[in-house]
């Protein structure tokens, strides 16, 4: 993946789960990162079925140095997947080479090979009580492990969007999984 620093930077992102797992939020939070703190272009799409909880859900970003002429994703650099069902349907469609970031709370069997099997729903339930920040989890290992985003854009954006009271959990969510990204990352190289 070229660096985040390069003029010729271009990412295709995909954030797959269930529906309730916060992944467009995590959406919106990475396209802020980007576009308002690192001054690159973003677009967002996202994609759900009728559930208002449960079913697939899928959040895809382009980021880029440059404009961006075609807005749909074509050939996938990263694919983080939050659930089962999201693994079936959307796991096998990074491209050859990508990565592969995975909740293994709920992902037992990867969907491909090679994959980054993760413990972020159970990290987000004991070490933080709640499975609610386990979208923001998955953003600092996003971050820790592909360092697409600085990790100072990623804290400015997470505190300009979530409501003030989870402000302080949110952060220290996202440093957690900054740690946990880094700690793989590392422990590949």
């Amino acid at each position: 993946m070229a660096d985040a620093k390069d003029k010729s930077f271009y990412c295709e992102v995909c954030l797959a789960g269930a529906g309730g797992q916060g992944l467009q939020l995590a959406g919106v939070i990475l396209a802020r990162a980007v576009a308002l703190y690192e001054d690159r272009k973003v677009i967002m799409t996202s994609s759900y079925g009728p559930e208002a909880r449960g079913g697939a859900s899928k959040t895809e970003l382009i980021i880029s140095q440059e404009e961006i002429i075609y807005p749909k994703p074509t050939s996938l650099d990263i694919v983080l997947i939050m659930s089962s069902e999201a693994a079936d349907k959307f796991g096998d469609s990074g491209k050859d080479g990508g990565i592969l970031i995975a909740d293994s709370t709920f992902v037992m069997k990867p969907p491909r090979e090679p994959w980054l099997p993760f413990p972020i729903t159970r990290t987000a339930r004991a070490e933080f009580g709640t499975p609610l920040v386990s979208n923001i989890i998955a953003l600092g290992i996003l971050c820790g492990v592909t360092g697409i985003v600085k990790e100072d854009s990623l804290r400015e954006a997470v505190a300009g969007r979530v409501p003030p009271r989870t402000k302080e959990i949110n952060l220290a969510a996202l440093a957690r999984g900054i740690e946990m990204g880094k700690e793989k990352a590392q422990a590949k190289a």
